[in-house]
C-alpha cells in the first residue's frame, strides 16, 4: 500500500510539476517518542516515522534547508524537493530519529534552542510532565481562571494540557516560572524530567553524521513578547553557542512559534538577515518557490492516521503558494511600556 501510495504520488507530483514551478515542502516535527504516547497519540512514534520517512525517501527528493535555499536564490530548486526540520532539540530526536533518517539515506535539519541542552527542560514540557504525573484524580485550575477538571484518563489529561498551554505561552519569563511552581505544587510532582533534552554530544552526533544544525534562540521566547535588544541577543547568542558546539557555522535560522506578526514581526526578519543567516522557517502553512522570501519560509506536516491520507495530504500542499508572512514592524514592547 505504501508503494502504491508513493507511485500515485510521484506521478501527480510530476504531472503537477509540469504545469507549474517547482515548490519546496517543508515538514515540521518536534518529538519522535521510542512508543505511542497516551497523551499525544498524534505525535509520531518510531514505527510511524519510520513509516513516513520510507514513504518520503521514495517519493520526495530531500535536501537540507540550506540546500533548498541555494537552490531557491539560485532558481534551480529540482522537482519534488521536500525539507525535514525538527524543532527545540529534544533528545529522541538523535536517539530515535536520526538512525531511522540514516535508514533511509535522508539528512535533516535540526533548529535546537541552545538554553535547553544538557538537562534542561522548556516550559511546555513542565506543564506536560505535570498534569501526566500527577497523582490527583482531579485537578482544580481556579488559579489560571479555569475549572476543576478531571484525570481519570489520559484523554482528560491532555485536554487540560492544552487548555493550559495557551494560558502560559504569552506570560514573561518569571510569569510562566511563577506559573509553572504553582502548577507542579498543586500537581504533587516532586521532581520534573531532566533528560528530555539533548546533551551537546548529541548535538555534535547530528553534525557528524551529516544532519544540518540550524539556531532557534537561546530560551525560545515569542520574540515579539521581549524587546528588540532582547530578541537579537536570543537570535545571536543562540547562533553562537551552536557554532561553539559543532565547531562550524549555523546559518539556518526558525522562529519560535514562527506565526508572522504575532510571534516574531519584520524586525526580527531584519535581526536574521543582519546576524549572518542565508535562510529561516516559520509556521505559516505552505509551499516556497523562487519568487518567495528565504528568509520566511512555510512549513507543513500533515495530519492522519493513514499514511495514504497523510502523503495525500502532503501532496495537496503543493497548491498552497500563497502563505502569510511578516511585512511591518510592530511597536517594540520597550515604546509600548513607555507610551502607557
Amino acid at each position: 500500500m505504501a508503494n502504491l501510495a508513493s507511485v500515485l504520488a510521484r506521478s501527480a507530483l510530476g504531472l503537477f510539476g509540469t504545469l507549474v514551478s517547482s515548490r519546496l515542502s517543508i515538514l515540521i516535527f518536534h518529538r519522535v517518542h521510542p512508543k505511542p504516547d497516551p497523551l499525544f497519540p498524534h505525535e509520531p512514534d518510531a514505527a510511524r516515522f519510520d513509516a513516513m520517512m520510507r514513504y518520503v525517501s521514495s517519493t520526495y527528493r530531500v535536501l537540507t534547508l540550506g540546500e533548498a535555499v541555494e537552490h531557491l536564490n539560485q532558481d534551480t530548486l529540482p522537482p519534488r524537493s521536500l525539507v525535514i526540520t525538527f524543532d527545540d532539540g529534544y533528545a529522541d530526536n538523535a536517539d530515535v530519529a536520526l538512525p531511522i533518517l540514516q535508514r533511509y539515506g535522508l539528512r535533516a535539519t535540526f533548529f535546537v534552542s541552545t538554553g535547553f541542552l544538557d538537562g534542561g527542560r522548556m516550559w511546555n514540557d513542565s506543564v506536560i510532565e505535570c498534569v501526566r504525573s500527577c497523582s490527583h484524580g482531579q485537578v482544580d485550575l481556579g488559579l489560571f481562571g479555569l475549572e476543576r477538571f478531571s484525570l481519570t484518563t489520559p484523554a482528560e489529561r491532555t485536554t487540560v494540557i492544552d487548555l493550559l498551554l495557551p494560558h502560559i505561552k504569552y506570560m514573561d519569563l518569571s510569569g510562566r516560572e511563577e506559573a509553572i511552581s504553582s502548577l507542579q505544587k498543586m500537581c504533587g510532582v516532586a521532581a520534573l524530567p531532566e533528560d528530555l533534552m539533548m546533551a551537546s554530544d548529541q548535538v555534535r552526533d547530528l553534525y557528524r553524521s551529516r544532519m544540518e544544525i540550524g539556531a532557534h534562540t537561546v530560551s525560545h521566547p515569542i520574540l515579539t513578547s521581549i524587546t528588540r535588544p532582547e530578541a537579537e541577543r536570543e537570535i545571536r547568542e543562540g547562533k553562537c553557542g551552536l557554532e561553539s558546539i559543532i565547531n562550524a557555522p549555523v546559518d539556518v535560522f526558525a522562529y519560535p512559534n514562527g506565526k508572522p506578526d504575532q510571534d516574531y514581526d519584520y524586525s526580527h526578519v531584519a535581526m536574521v538577515k543582519e546576524i549572518g543567516f542565508r535562510g529561516a522557517v516559520c509556521t505559516a502553512p505552505g509551499v516556497a518557490q523562487s519568487s518567495d522570501d528565504v528568509f520566511q519560509l512555510p512549513r507543513f506536516t500533515p495530519w492522519g492516521r493513514s499514511l495514504m491520507l497523510w502523503g495525500a495530504r502532503l501532496a495537496m500542499n503543493q497548491l498552497n503558494s500563497e502563505f502569510a508572512t511578516s511585512t511591518h514592524n510592530m511597536p517594540d514592547v520597550a515604546e509600548e511600556v513607555t507610551a502607557s
